[in-house]
């Protein structure tokens, strides 16, 4: 076993969730609670954590893996139903450190190794909501230019902003408005918890190709249906992004280049 991380500038919460959640794998419901705590952790997607007697144990082979975090050493499970089996895809803590002494003896299951996570009656993509996440999508007059490879690929005066705590403002733009001429459809497809399923587009102007540089969502979740069917290029990777005539900043993110 390595020491624990270094806590200096590090923080944990962890929270009462009011939300009913349940966890499927390989067909059966393996975690189903309301009592779920939900930790939130500096530089890390929130996690649900369960309580024991709302988790099919009959499920969960122990194992001898231990992993260190900032929480203290968490204890590996698979998850085995039928000829299914996930190996060490979930972990609790028998001794966690003081600051998440709220977590002892709770399940966590990772993510994408499960099947389908369900906040009450929806299901939910990726990770859990952070209650602290706020997303305010916004019909605007704004006059919005996008230039890719020194060709204007589209231009607005009806976008639509969607803005997403500590994420660059987002201008969602009228397929009608795009030169959909340019826009060439890529394999590519991601999820976002908030928002839904998303395709991308790359740009090709001449013999350039700016590669997944735009995503659309045909179908979003209820609170972001503004979107829906309209397109954004990603601000960190367009050569230039223009709002009432104003040259934004490049912001610096993940999805930088």
């Amino acid at each position: 076993m390595s020491d624990p991380p270094n806590t200096e500038n590090h923080w944990i919460e962890v929270l009462s969730s009011p939300k009913w959640v349940r966890v499927l794998f390989s067909g059966k419901v393996i975690a189903d609670s309301r009592r779920v705590l939900l930790l939130r952790e500096k530089g890390a997607m929130p996690v649900y954590y369960f309580p024991k007697e709302d988790v099919i144990m009959d499920a969960l082979l122990p194992s001898d893996s231990t992993v260190v975090s900032y929480k203290g050493k968490a204890h590996l499970w698979s998850v085995s139903v039928g000829d299914k089996l996930a190996e060490h895809a979930v972990w609790s803590y028998q001794d966690p450190l003081p600051d998440a002494s709220s977590l002892k003896e709770y399940i966590a299951f990772e993510w994408d190794r499960m099947d389908a996570w369900f906040e009450e009656g929806e299901e939910v993509y990726v990770h859990p909501r952070d209650p602290y996440k706020r997303i305010d999508v916004i019909h605007s007059s704004r006059h919005v230019r996008v230039v890719v490879a020194g060709e204007t690929v589209a231009e607005t005066q009806r976008p639509v902003l969607l803005f997403e705590t500590a994420l660059p403002t987002r201008y969602y733009i009228p397929k009608v408005d795009v030169r959909m001429d340019l826009l060439v459809p890529s394999d590519t497809q991601t999820r976002c918890p908030y928002k839904g399923l998303a395709g991308y587009y790359s740009v090709a102007v001449g013999d350039d190709l700016a590669t997944d540089i735009a995503w659309h969502y045909d179908f979003t979740t209820p609170e972001t249906a503004k979107i829906a069917g309209l397109i954004c290029f990603f601000n960190e990777r367009v050569n230039a992004l223009y709002a009432d005539g104003q040259l934004l900043p490049k912001p610096v993110t993940k999805w930088s280049r």
